[in-house]
């Protein structure tokens, strides 16, 4: 499943990072790699952005960046 379509309150932990070049860099660089565990704090009205918890901070993330992470509930 992707990182936008999880619910509020839900963790979850990361399988891929299906982005390509500069995209998933920065998705890495801000700490979300492969086993990484995120919590979904809130969501906003529209679904944009996706606020969550990753490795103690909280994380904006658009829902573009939501789209190419693909999350198993844990």
């Amino acid at each position: 499943m992707k990182l936008r379509d999880c619910k509020i309150g839900s963790t979850v932990k990361v399988v891929s990072i299906s982005g390509q070049g500069a995209v998933k860099r920065r998705i890495m660089d801000m700490g979300i790699t492969k086993n990484t565990e995120i919590y979904i704090r809130k969501v906003a009205p529209l679904g944009d952005p996706v606020e969550v918890t990753v490795r103690g901070f909280e994380l904006s993330l658009r829902k573009a960046d939501a789209d190419i992470l693909e999350v198993e509930k844990i």
